[in-house]
C-alpha cells in the first residue's frame, strides 16, 4: 500500500491518540492528493497486521496508537485518552482463564481532571 509507511510513521511519532481524520490531515501535508478512504484502508491494514493499536471508545471515533505495551485511562465524560504504565497482567490472566493470552487492551474509565473540575469538553469532543 502506497501510503502505509508514512501513516505508520505518523502514528508511531505521535504523542496523541490520533483519529483517522487527524492522520489524514497530517498525511495531506506531505501527500496532498491522498483521500480519507485511503487512510482508513491503510489504518485497517496496519491494525490487522498488528503494527498499530486501534482504541475504540463508545460515542467517539476510533483512535490509533503505537503498538507498545501500555494501557489507557479513558475519561467517561469527554473521551480523553491517557497512557498509563501498569504491571503486565498476562501471567495472571493466563492463570485465571487457563488459556494462553496473546495480548489484552485494558481501558480504565475515570473522570479526567478537567471534567472533574467541571471544565471538561462536551461528551462528543474527542481530542487526544
Amino acid at each position: 500500500m502506497r501510503y502505509e509507511t508514512s501513516i505508520f510513521e505518523i502514528i508511531t511519532a505521535s504523542h496523541d491518540h490520533m483519529t483517522a481524520e487527524q492522520v489524514f490531515l497530517a498525511l495531506k501535508q506531505t501527500h496532498p492528493s491522498v483521500v480519507l478512504a485511503t487512510v482508513y484502508n491503510n489504518l485497517n491494514h496496519l491494525y490487522e497486521q498488528g503494527k498499530i493499536r486501534k482504541i475504540s471508545v463508545e460515542g467517539h471515533p476510533d483512535r490509533y496508537d503505537k503498538n507498545t505495551r501500555h494501557d489507557h485511562l479513558v475519561c467517561r465524560r469527554c473521551g480523553k485518552l491517557a497512557d498509563i504504565q501498569l504491571a503486565d497482567l498476562t501471567a495472571e490472566l493466563e492463570r485465571q482463564t487457563g488459556f494462553s493470552i496473546e495480548g489484552y487492551d485494558l481501558k480504565i474509565q475515570y473522570l479526567c481532571p478537567q471534567c472533574r473540575a467541571g471544565q471538561g469538553a462536551a461528551p462528543k469532543d474527542n481530542k487526544s
